[in-house]
């Protein structure tokens, strides 16, 4: 079997679900490989190859910024050479435009934001939640052609730094440059300083911090524990944040190791975004409220008080 991954990264910063894909790809067994486009490729080819895939660079200063009609014009001419069974890609932002696009080009069958992978027999099943997470079912793919696979950030294992990898440079075809899309300029959002999708702990809003002005209080508190900041849709749609912290069905889905809930309610859109957090702790003045059926640790009392008081010792443990 021989299997593709595509690395996922933002202008020259590999995202950890890159390597993520590559553990994937390595627990189905046989010939791992890793697809890197970018404008330079610096340190991500040694990174990328340090966890035991050969990586084939194409490298051109278009390539910086993300345009899913030239990677994926590239990367199809990878595959009708490579020839592999199963293509792995990132369910970010980025991952999940490119590895659609891909699949319709190349004909091949797509199982999307999936938690997990495993050969049974001859066949690669893909299991992915459905129904904010209440039910798992299972894809194979049974046609002829590559079966496209896009993996949930955090959700699997990095693959380990075993080495045997090797890089190989390969030549941009200009042609394939020259979009309908043309990415002029990049604007950096105002947003938190840890990528919300692949933090390890996020600090969460929701509309019982009572108003905008209370929003700088949760965002020190995340700052103090080096987490992401979140919000549901209820504070989003406020206006006391931006659309990027959302986290839900409408937003983004998160799987940290720490997923910590301050003045959330608990509402199901919010719930299918954060329930694969690997513990949840849920601040609420009202014990009623639907987050703690979920949480694994519940505090009730009023935030204005807990936050500022958590805020202070995570700062003195951190220091």
């Amino acid at each position: 079997m021989k299997i593709l991954t595509i690395a996922d990264q933002k202008v020259n910063v590999l995202s950890n679900v890159s390597f993520e894909a590559i553990g994937a790809a390595k627990s189905l067994g046989g010939e791992v490989c890793t697809a890197l486009l970018c404008g330079e490729a610096g340190e991500m080819a040694n990174q990328l190859s340090a966890k035991g895939s050969k990586v084939f660079v194409f490298a051109h200063a278009e390539l910086t910024n993300f345009n899913d009609e030239a990677y994926a014009s590239i990367i199809k001419t990878l595959i009708d050479r490579e020839k592999p069974d199963v293509v792995i890609g990132s369910a970010t932002f980025y991952g999940k435009a490119l590895m659609a696009r891909l699949a319709a080009l190349c004909g091949g069958g797509l199982a999307s934001d999936c938690t997990g992978l495993s050969l049974e027999g001859d066949a690669v099943t893909a299991l992915r939640p459905a129904y904010g997470g209440n039910v798992f079912y299972t894809i194979q793919n049974n046609a002829s052609t590559s079966f496209f696979v896009t993996v949930r950030p955090k959700a699997l294992p990095e693959a380990g730094d075993d080495g045997g990898g090797e890089v190989i440079t390969e030549t941009v075809d200009e042609a394939m440059l020259n979009t309908k899309a043309k990415v002029k300029e990049r604007v950096a959002g105002s947003g938190g300083k840890v990528s919300l999708t692949e933090a390890d702990i996020v600090v969460a809003a929701g509309r019982g911090i009572r108003g905008a002005e209370n929003v700088g209080m949760i965002e020190e508190m995340a700052d103090s524990m080096g987490a992401a900041f979140g919000a549901s849709r209820a504070i989003v749609d406020a206006g006391w944040t931006e659309y990027s912290n959302q986290v839900g069905q409408t937003g983004k889905t998160v799987n940290p190791k720490l997923y910590i809930a301050i003045g959330i309610s608990g509402a199901v859109q919010h719930i299918v975004g954060m329930r694969a957090s690997k513990t949840i702790v849920a601040v609420n003045r009202d014990k009623d409220a639907p987050i703690f059926s979920i949480a694994n640790y519940g505090i009730v009392g009023d935030l204005f008080e807990i936050v500022p008081a958590l805020t202070k010792k995570f700062k003195e443990v951190m220091q």
